[in-house]
């Protein structure tokens, strides 16, 4: 299976979808805050990244910058994984760059298929 890459600040939602991916037989790395993100990019070479908005320090949109600068290969797609769910919130982050949109709290029955089609 693939290789997925989460900065999640909530500990309790890190967990979950860890578990959730990881049962799909999915390797995931885990991340509480971007510190750190770039560095296990280039050693996981994830086919996704699940990145929250909302974290301490740098939000998704700023790290998201970082990641479409970096320098090299960049198998990765790169979803945003949020609790902005306001009508206009979904446009933003595609706007922004992000290669899709997945709002908080999940669907925990659909979360992992969600994932498959970002994946495929």
């Amino acid at each position: 299976m693939a290789t997925i890459v989460i900065v999640e600040d909530q500990a309790d939602n890190l967990k979950l979808f860890t578990a959730l991916l990881t049962l799909k037989g999915h390797h995931v790395v885990g991340l509480p805050d971007g510190t750190g993100l770039l560095e296990a990019l280039r050693r996981e070479r994830p086919a996704l990244v699940l990145l929250d908005i909302q974290l301490p320090g740098r939000d998704g949109f700023s790290l998201l910058e970082d990641l479409k600068s970096a320098e090299g290969d960049q198998p990765w797609k790169v979803v945003a994984l949020t609790a902005y769910a306001m009508p206009g919130d979904r446009e933003k982050t595609l706007a922004a760059g992000f290669d899709g949109y997945i709002s908080k709290p999940i669907d925990v029955r659909s979360f992992s298929d969600e994932i498959a089609r970002y994946l495929g």
